[in-house]
């Protein structure tokens, strides 16, 4: 059973407070859990205001399919995220 993971290394230089940082990860988690049924958590950098970086989990029975699922959540997070998404990394488990 395939198992992808999305690492996202996020820099938000808009916020100005760790609230501001939330509404920005908010609205990436809600977006990815609603339309993919993946899992997203923040992995480090939880006490910095412009800093993140994200991990996204997703696990189905066919290689292909869960391929197909990780490049849709990569191009939906550069849509949220635009400038702000610094780097990623997919890796296949």
């Amino acid at each position: 059973m395939p198992i992808g993971l999305i690492t996202l290394e996020i820099h938000i230089p808009d916020a100005r407070s760790l609230k501001d940082k939330r509404q920005v990860l908010r609205s990436l988690k809600d977006r990815l859990r609603g339309h993919f049924n993946v899992a997203v958590a923040e992995l480090d950098h939880q006490d910095v205001w412009q800093r993140s970086v994200v991990g996204v989990v997703g696990i189905s029975g066919e290689d292909g399919h869960l391929a197909e699922t990780m490049a849709a959540v990569l191009e939906a997070s550069e849509q949220v995220l635009g400038r702000d998404l610094i780097s990623h990394e997919i890796e296949y488990l």
